[in-house]
């Protein structure tokens, strides 16, 4: 891939977050997500590449969203895989939360993968406790492990887990070991990348969430150096048997390279709303503020952009002719 594409997505997903935050706290979720979604196709299209959807927001027939196997890009430059999520916490935006995420990762073609749109059991942690996790380990046996990788004792870490109730058991055991917990109501790409910084106070992520997310939060992980691990949970026959015609083994532990494979990939994301790693949009009269991340595997670049954009004269954040 070439350089300069870091910094053309940045754009995609700044201008999505504009798009969804212009509905926060407003109880509509998908009206959020039809914006963010739209301004993302939007800027897309104008970035010099060959880019093709592997996890969106539906199957071709389920448009406007960013559905699999949309085409995306002028049609000129690198051939790539595509990884969209316009709104990382639809629910969070509709009720003015924390951490929601306009959020999207790319990979040379061929080299994500194709995720069914279903639960994964996930464990996350940042370069310092890379190797030391263990997805079919217990618990209690990951904290210590992932303590002792960091030099911390089990009381000091802090997981991060979904509230849901299908974690009670997880949220029990992490008590019983003396750590402590971050609940997240949604969001588990934002909660698995804030593994990766000390300043959000976040050590370890458990728990189930949505399968295409964590193929996202893996091409995060990977430009940082950190780890996640994710088994496959399908719900019914019918999933199960979708994994099989992909060629996908459900019972098989899903490490780093079969997330995404290649040693080159792009992570972009910018806050909608506020988080431990970035400030949600403001606006200020003729113009907004964004705050993004964009990193590079290849390079091991991470950079943290500010903007500032004139809704006059890129009310879109596209150039107007």
């Amino acid at each position: 891939m070439e350089r300069s594409l870091s910094m053309e997505l940045v754009r995609v997903t700044e201008a999505a977050a504009v798009a969804a935050a212009r509905w926060m706290g407003r109880g509509l979720k998908n009206e959020a997500d039809d914006a963010a979604t739209e301004a993302m196709r939007t800027v897309f299209d104008t970035i010099p590449m060959e880019g093709i959807v592997v996890i969106g927001e539906g199957e071709m027939d389920e448009a406007p969203m960013l559905y699999i196997g949309e085409e995306l890009g002028t049609g000129h430059g690198p051939a790539v895989d595509i990884a969209v999520d316009p709104v990382e916490g639809t629910n969070i935006v509709a009720a003015g939360g924390w951490n929601a995420l306009a959020v999207l990762a790319v990979a040379d073609k061929g080299n994500l993968l194709n995720a069914p749109d279903m639960y994964m059991d996930k464990i996350a942690v940042g370069p310092e406790a890379v190797g030391k996790i263990d997805i079919d380990a217990s618990v209690t046996d990951n904290l210590m492990a992932v303590a002792k990788a960091k030099n911390k004792s089990v009381s000091d870490l802090v997981a991060s887990v979904l509230n849901r109730e299908r974690h009670a058991a997880i949220i029990e055991e992490i008590r019983e070991a003396g750590a402590r917990i971050k609940l997240i109501e949604d969001g588990d790409v934002a909660a698995a990348i804030n593994t990766a910084f000390d300043d959000t106070g976040v050590d370890i992520l458990f728990g189930r969430g949505g399968a295409p997310e964590g193929v996202i939060a893996a091409v995060g992980l990977k430009c940082l150096g950190g780890e996640i691990q994710g088994r496959l949970v399908p719900s019914n026959d019918e999933e199960r048997e979708r994994c099989i015609k992909m060629g996908i083994d459900v019972d098989k532990v899903l490490m780093m390279d079969d997330l995404v494979k290649g040693d080159d990939c792009i992570f972009a994301a910018t806050g909608v709303t506020d988080g431990e790693l970035m400030d949600g949009v403001q606006f200020k009269g003729t113009y907004c503020r964004t705050q993004s991340i964009v990193m590079r595997s290849k390079s091991g670049t991470i950079r943290f952009v500010e903007g500032r954009h004139s809704m006059k004269k890129k009310p879109l954040l596209v150039m107007q002719d």
